[in-house]
């Protein structure tokens, strides 16, 4: 194996920084059935924050506590408040997985996923498809099984947030890291939550290489099935990208297509995440501030978004707002792992790549 070029590093690095950062700006406001685009809107107006450009703004006290209700842990994430990251599990399940790859490699079984969970995650920070998945191991169920008894979230979000690693420790080949986050997504999910996984995975992997945000969209895509409804989604989001129509009136359209969908579930969310990383035009804080000002679950979408955006521009190129706050530390409920730097974070997945 060659060393690793200081572009690389630089590279996964970002994609560290970008997951953490746009998991913070998007934590206050994760509800999506009461934080809808146009209250999320209506909070940054009232509190001169639009355009966004750093982490969103506390209104203490709001003006109105039902209409601007902010998650319980609003005072460590908005802005002036934040001393490192909070934890959460969009950012546990990326330490898992560098865990998993440093303990079994490449070649981990969906059963070691498995049992690294029970090992190192506790129950109580699981949620949905992951805490049915989780019930079930405890249970003696195997997977594929894990992923289907008792589990009404199996196409939920949850697979895709824990994908990134694999795209990061797969530069410029998204094949890899799809196959990679398929055999961790089977764990608890199937179908279109199958798909997100591969298809998120994928999107960071081509990024290393990808010229533009829309290269790697579309080397993604190649990665799950053409017919499927994630597929669809996100194509045509880049359909209406391309067409001219503007960031609003392409969402409005998206939730046409999406229907009744929950939304934790991963179709509307990729198509949130894909206007992001769209009409960000290659920004790193126009793509954040566009995907979590897009609703749903935003801090799942802020860190996919963040993610690709930080692997494409590079630590070096993401805004001090960002990044000096979060004071290169991490909290995380995964065991052994708590108060870790997140330069540390970067330097262990560089040596992951082969």
């Amino acid at each position: 194996m060659t060393s690793p070029t200081p572009d690389l590093e630089d590279r996964v690095l970002g994609g560290w920084l970008g997951r953490i950062a746009g998991n913070m700006l998007g934590k206050p406001v994760e509800r999506g059935d009461h934080w809808t685009r146009d209250r999320i809107d209506r909070y940054l107006r009232t509190a001169d924050a639009l355009p966004l450009t750093d982490y969103l703004p506390a209104l203490s006290p709001p003006p109105d506590p039902a209409e601007f209700d902010l998650r319980p842990e609003w005072r460590q994430c908005t802005r002036g408040g934040i001393d490192g990251s909070v934890r959460d599990d969009d950012v546990d399940y990326a330490i898992l997985g560098l865990h998993l790859l440093e303990t079994h490699g490449a070649g981990f079984s969906t059963e070691e996923v498995g049992e690294l969970w029970l090992l190192r995650l506790p129950y109580l920070q699981t949620f949905t498809a992951e805490r049915a998945a989780y019930r079930n191991l405890a249970s003696g169920i195997r997977p594929p099984l894990s992923a289907t008894v008792d589990n009404p979230y199996q196409e939920w979000i949850g697979a895709l947030i824990r994908a990134d690693v694999y795209g990061w420790t797969s530069p410029g080949d998204p094949r890899r890291a799809a196959s990679l986050a398929r055999r961790d997504a089977v764990l608890s999910h199937t179908g279109n939550g199958v798909y997100g996984a591969m298809w998120a995975a994928a999107l960071i992997a081509a990024a290393f290489t990808a010229p533009d945000a829309r290269t790697a969209l579309e080397a993604a895509l190649t990665e799950i099935p053409p017919g499927c409804r994630l597929s669809r989604t996100v194509r045509r989001a880049m359909a209406l990208h391309e067409a001219g129509l503007g960031w609003a009136d392409t969402l409005a359209d998206l939730d046409q297509e999406a229907g009744q969908l929950h939304w934790i579930h991963v179709v509307p969310n990729a198509a949130v995440i894909t206007a992001g990383l769209l009409y960000g035009k290659g920004d790193f804080t126009s793509t954040i501030a566009l995907t979590v000002r897009g609703g749903l679950d935003t801090d799942s979408n802020g860190a996919t978004a963040g993610s690709v955006a930080g692997v494409l521009c590079g630590a070096a190129a993401i805004p001090p707002q960002w990044t000096e706050p979060l004071r290169d530390r991490v909290r995380s409920a995964v065991f052994g792992f708590d108060g870790v730097a997140i330069g540390e974070l970067a330097r262990r997945t560089v040596a992951l790549v082969p």
